[in-house]
């Protein structure tokens, strides 16, 4: 009995040892990236498609410059036709007046090596932005010394409440995965009243443009899992990676697809931080 008990942990202590190779990313064919934007402000209308390429693939993507791109509204006969700019390598409106409008139903259609791809989404009201704040704090434990932003706004919905903010310090977008400001209405929106707070400091000087997005739950959806996904370091206790799920349909042919389809307006805010005004 003893010499099997010994076997056993032998054997499991062998077994915890093994290396696992996880085929991640490993697919044939590439499949069709696409991220499609569309608001009521033009400057932020594009479509991206791209080639997906393996999760530890380092090289450049490759971009998708004969796709047919564009985007109709269920139930009328409007067509808004994209183009391809090789200036910023992405799709455009051919007419950049064009734009989304609230309470409308967006549906955007791509077409692609014999496949059609298609998503859905509405332009919600935007909530409301008051005023924009700032203020010096000393440097502490897990807190930087620099002037730290206030969003005091207004959240009237009882529903469909899924945000977004970006920030731009500088004119650089703050795009690491601990910059995706994202909250719902799980546990109220008063907050927003009392003033949201950003987790950066601030430099006096610093130009800060703040953008407010409100999503389409599944479009919300998605970004949550990209952030999962960027989080996830492939650790013992990590799960594996996997894509987020997409609001992207494929309607014809048998091509996989990723990415997603955003329609939202947006509130703009941009403040030069001044000590004088703190």
């Amino acid at each position: 009995m003893k010499r099997l008990a010994f076997i056993l942990l032998a054997v499991l202590s062998w077994s915890c040892q093994e290396e696992v190779i996880l085929p991640l990313g490993e697919k044939e064919d590439l499949v069709p990236t696409i991220e499609a934007f569309w608001t009521d402000q033009g400057i932020y209308n594009e479509v991206k498609i791209t080639l997906s390429k393996d999760f530890y693939d380092s090289l450049n993507v490759e971009v998708i410059s004969d796709a047919e791109v564009f985007i109709t509204i269920p139930g009328t006969t409007k067509v808004i036709p994209f183009q391809f700019l090789s200036v910023p390598q992405s799709y455009r409106p051919v007419n950049p007046l064009e734009k989304a409008r609230v309470g409308e139903k967006y549906q955007l259609n791509v077409r692609w090596n014999g496949n059609i791809y298609v998503s859905d989404g509405v332009m919600l009201e935007p909530p409301k932005v008051d005023s924009v704040t700032w203020s010096f704090e000393e440097e502490r434990l897990f807190r930087e010394e620099g002037y730290y932003i206030k969003v005091y706004g207004k959240i009237p919905f009882e529903e469909d409440n899924n945000y977004r903010i970006r920030v731009i310090e500088n004119d650089t977008l703050k795009n690491q995965r601990e910059d995706y400001l994202l909250f719902d209405d799980t546990f109220g929106l008063t907050f927003f009243e009392e003033g949201l707070e950003l987790g950066y400091a601030f430099q006096e000087n610093d130009r800060v443009r703040l953008e407010l997005f409100r999503l389409n739950r599944d479009a919300f959806d998605y970004l949550n899992q990209l952030v999962n996904l960027l989080f996830s370091d492939g650790g013992l206790f990590s799960p594996p990676p996997q894509n987020p799920d997409t609001n992207i349909r494929v309607v014809q042919g048998d091509s996989e697809v990723l990415g997603y389809f955003m329609v939202s307006p947006i509130l703009t805010r941009t403040v030069v931080i001044q000590a004088k005004y703190d």
